[in-house]
């Protein structure tokens, strides 16, 4: 998987789920917006702040996580 150098976890920022650039925007935010019909454009316009790449990796960051495989806990 490539770097995404834009995804970052901070505990002191959103309580630490996946932000953009350290900013207090979530990839869960970008991706509900586009999930919901919104394009990048949009977005964009939503968030002047935020980059096209922004948008992006927090699309690669969220496929990436949804094929992940959760594993019970030995017991």
């Amino acid at each position: 998987m490539q770097k995404l150098s834009r995804i970052t976890m901070d505990p002191q920022v959103m309580g630490g789920k996946p932000c953009i650039r350290n900013m207090r925007v979530t990839v869960g935010t970008l991706v509900g917006l586009m999930a919901s019909g919104k394009t990048i454009d949009d977005v964009l316009a939503a968030y002047p702040y935020i980059e096209r790449q922004d948008v992006l990796e927090a699309l690669t960051y969220a496929a990436w996580r949804a094929e992940e495989k959760e594993l019970p806990l030995a017991t």
